[in-house]
């Protein structure tokens, strides 16, 4: 009994036991071969607190496109798996579920519950992610997956910490930094998100300290007054020249803080004098190491407002504002409001809006790491994908501030320094000292705080590789060749992955950073919780399978652009599939005997279609490569999609059925040689980004010998089609090219004139020279495919009957007769009911013009469009009147 495919494409048959067939054989495992070329990608690690998202799913989805394609061109190929602790993520989904669960904070259960709690979060949700990875289909190294908080990892973090400490780069000192009320914690630049937002600016007056008008200053922050220190001036503003040394006095507050002369305030903006409050404001801080001003806090972590506030103590520092500036104007010192849009930075993770805040921290110097990462770029050694986004990186590298590194959390690696409690020693080890190297106390006290999360992916390149061990995966492995990564993240992720890299390997840690864009709705959206229009993937791979899912996401993206979720760009994809998985079944269906035994099969006399399809094959592989490689992945998705499609499917499949229902075995044997050889090429070509169907299909076909490297026969562990010039016949393809035009022309001459695909037909071609030589060869594929019983070819136009329908093609014009289309009588009686149709609408039409009442009542927009419709009616009756008169002539 024959072996065949399924009769009905179903996704769901097979896909989950082709992944498992997968994994139990260790086909996705990397292996250090000193015979081929290695291939790495780490996966951006996905934080453990969620689930798959469609931003996922693309992310991945062209990570695994890039490994198969390696993998099928030779390459040993690791695609690396791993996930993020999430540092505030995690916490706050911990810190939730405890208050749900239980009613309690996490003070009230201490440190190290808290984080047997963390861990068990770990266990539960981390695994998700990693199952939802396996339904897309992602081909990664899973016995090498790590997490960002393992051993190894933690292990690399603290040798990086200690390395950066000793030379200087690292520090403990009192900063601004940005402070989330909220989160409890410190962030970093990179993790504010900045949005304009509507506010107001309030001048008010500040009058001078010898009794003078004193300087008016422009704020959107009043409840920072209680912390100015100065009013600052241009030095070159002459408004201002005379007030510089002296000092005013802070509103309602009574504190004298005197007027200095800095290059920060703009002279064209406000009134060109600034208030500096070093403590609440990032470039009055700068002001005032400057002019070594004074810092004074006046708002609490909690974003309350402190005892420098005075009668405001207490309250929420939005609270303060009301109520202060309600006092201020009563008290006359508020000159105007002025309606303003302003940049208000948010906590990355829960939005709410951050406070600059004067804070013990630990920083990292970043201008000297920074210069290698910039020169990099700048060399060429790192390139990016599109190449607009190395702007970006470099301008972020090139305003980089000193990063805040410690954060205010339980959950992630503990900072390693320890403080002396006896002599006040600060000591920075990988592992914890027993003894003070200063006083030789055993009384020490480690860091509460924990580190950013980004310092630790920072390193994911290569301390997922046994770094800083000099393991063998590091050397043969790294550096990695691609980093794939939406445009959101540059600055949070990928900058710093470059200088942690550049520090610790002299080594760029990838050679491209591919950036694409985000997944949003079908009306532009972005995809979020609150506007409820998030798509899960699972819920689409459940409907439509992971292959139509996964060729939609790759083939509707250009590098860097946003892409829109469609669902009728998931229907083609599986409908794709489903012609591909028909096409597959008829194929396998005539390569077998009864008995299910494969028939002969060779590569003999080949006719102008095997040619044709063998070339267009070859220049396929050779597009797909090219685009591959520049990571054009949507151009060679939709290459591979019309090659099959368009030129296997309906035409080269049509052309030779003929053959296969034949006498001459020898060419039957052919047909089916071709039939199978291009059918697997098209299937290598496919598989990166369909890798389901594929392998399914491919498991129907022929076996070729087995190999120590693909022992199980599996496509994916095949090879990639390559170029060969001896499959270019550019004879035979410009002859089925010209055969295809005329079949097309011809459909469309059928459809035009309404007759069927039954109805036999003749034709006139006019043609010279060459292209009467490559049309005539194409005859017989033009009678067959477009029910032609015969084709009078001539050079003289005179030899064209009158009645005709007509189409030009390249280098050749087509004519069908009119009387070989039409059904004169048929035609007479559908013209005739059009007529009588056509005249009632007239005489409709014309009857409510011609009366009066209506013209002088109705509108003169109805009038208008009861006149248009006058003109179209008359139109259409006129055309109508001239094809029955044309029939009529032929009854």
């Amino acid at each position: 009994m024959s072996k065949n495919l399924a009769k009905t494409y179903n996704p769901k048959d097979f896909e989950d036991r082709i992944y498992q067939m997968w994994e139990e054989k260790g086909a996705f495992r990397a292996e250090r071969d000193p015979d081929k070329k290695p291939f790495t990608i780490v996966m951006p690690p996905p934080n453990i607190t969620g689930q798959l998202h469609m931003g996922h799913a693309l992310d991945q989805t062209l990570q695994d496109v890039l490994t198969r394609f390696k993998r099928l061109q030779g390459y040993s190929a690791l695609w690396l798996p791993g996930s993020d602790h999430a540092s505030i993520a995690t916490e706050v989904k911990v810190v939730e579920k405890l208050r749900q669960d239980e009613g309690l904070e996490k003070e009230d259960i201490g440190r190290e519950e808290f984080l047997k709690r963390a861990w068990d979060w770990k266990r539960i949700y981390g695994g998700k992610i990693t199952k939802q990875c396996r339904k897309l289909g992602d081909s990664c190294d899973w016995s090498r997956e790590r997490f960002t908080m393992d051993e190894g990892c933690n292990r690399a973090v603290n040798h990086f910490f200690v390395k950066l400490y000793e030379k200087g780069y690292i520090y403990r000192g009192n900063r601004l930094i940005n402070w989330c009320p909220k989160c409890g914690t410190s962030l970093s630049d990179a993790e504010v998100e900045h949005e304009d937002k509507n506010g107001k600016y309030w001048y008010f007056r500040y009058p001078a300290a010898d009794g003078g008008e004193g300087v008016v200053v422009a704020t959107s922050r009043p409840e920072t007054m209680f912390g100015d220190v100065a009013i600052a001036v241009h030095p070159e503003d002459e408004r201002y020249k005379d007030l510089v040394g002296k000092k005013v006095i802070l509103p309602l507050v009574g504190r004298e803080i005197p007027v200095v002369a800095d290059p920060y305030p703009d002279p064209e903006k406000g009134t060109g004098a600034v208030k500096i409050t070093p403590a609440h404001d990032a470039n009055d801080f700068e002001v005032g190491q400057r002019q070594n001003l004074e810092s004074l806090c006046c708002i609490n972590e909690d974003a309350t407002m402190n005892s420098l506030a005075g009668k405001y103590e207490g309250m929420d520092r939005y609270e303060c504002r009301k109520a202060w500036i309600a006092d201020l104007e009563e008290a006359g010192y508020l000159v105007k409001t002025e309606d303003k849009v302003i940049p208000v930075g948010e906590c990355y993770r829960c939005g709410t809006v951050i406070e600059p805040m004067l804070s013990d921290q630990w920083f990292v110097k970043m201008e000297e790491l920074a210069k290698p990462a910039i020169e990099v770029a700048k060399k060429g050694e790192l390139k990016h994908v599109p190449e607009r986004f190395e702007k970006t990186y470099l301008h972020w590298l090139e305003e980089i501030r000193d990063w805040c590194i410690s954060r205010q959390l339980w959950w992630g690696h503990r900072i390693p320094a320890w403080y002396c409690q006896d002599c006040g020693e600060i000591i920075v080890a990988e592992h914890a000292p027993e003894t003070c190297t200063k006083c030789g106390s055993t009384n020490l006290k480690q860091d509460e705080d924990v580190l950013d999360t980004w310092f630790s992916s920072a390193l994911w390149p290569f301390s997922t590789l046994g770094w800083p061990e000099e393991t063998e995966d590091l050397k043969y492995f790294y550096p990695t060749d691609v980093l794939v990564t939406g445009y959101d993240i540059i600055f949070f992720w990928v900058v710093r992955m470059v200088f942690s890299a550049l520090e610790t390997t002299g080594k760029a840690p990838f050679k491209y950073v591919y950036v694409h864009g985000l997944v949003r709705d079908a009306e532009g959206r972005k995809m979020s919780k609150s506007l409820g229009n998030g798509i899960d993937p699972l819920e689409i791979i459940d409907q439509y399978g992971a292959d139509a899912l996964r060729f939609m996401l790759t083939t509707g993206i250009t590098p860097g652009n946003d892409m829109r979720f469609k669902e009728d760009r998931l229907e083609s994809a599986r409908n794709f599939a489903n012609k591909l998985w028909n096409a597959s079944r008829f194929v396998i269906m005539n390569l077998q005997d009864e008995d299910g035994n494969f028939l002969p099969m060779k590569e003999g006399a080949l006719q102008d279609e095997d040619k044709w399809i063998l070339s267009r094959v070859n220049d396929a592989a050779k597009y797909m490569t090219e685009t591959m490689e520049k990571f054009d992945l949507a151009l060679a998705g939709q290459r591979v999609y019309e090659l099959i499609w368009n030129e296997y499917c309906d035409w080269y499949i049509e052309i030779v059925k003929g053959r296969l229902y034949g006498e001459d075995e020898e060419d039957k044997a052919v047909a089916r040689y071709v039939l199978v050889r291009v059918l697997k090429d098209m299937l290598r070509m496919l598989h990166p980004f369909m890798p389901y169907i594929t392998e399914e299909i491919w498991g129907y076909l022929p076996k070729e010998a087995a190999s120590e490297e693909n022992p199980d026969h599996f496509l994916m562990k095949d090879r990639w089609p390559v170029y060969e010039n001896a499959f270019e016949f550019p004879e035979e393809v410009e002859k089925l090219n010209m055969a295809m035009d005329a079949i097309r022309s011809i459909r469309n001459i059928r459809a035009e004139a309404d007759a069927a695909p039954s109805r036999k037909l003749r034709a006139v071609i006019l043609a010279k020279d060459h292209a009467m030589d490559t049309i005539q060869a194409a005859e017989r594929y033009i009678k067959k495919l477009a029910n032609i019983t015969d084709i009078t070819f001539t050079e003289e136009k005179s030899d064209v009957p009158e009645d005709v329908m007509s189409a030009v093609i390249n280098g050749a014009e087509l004519f069908i007769p009119l009387d070989d289309l039409v059904d004169y009588k048929a035609e007479f009686e559908r013209l005739t009911k059009e007529k009588k149709k056509l005249e009632g609408e007239v005489k409709r039409v014309k009857g409510k013009l011609s009366n009066e009442g209506f013209v002088k009542k109705a509108p003169e927009k109805v009038v208008n469009e009861e006149k248009a419709k006058m003109a179209k009616y008359e139109e259409m009756l006129a055309k109508v009147c001239e094809q029955l008169a044309t029939v009529e002539r032929k009854l």
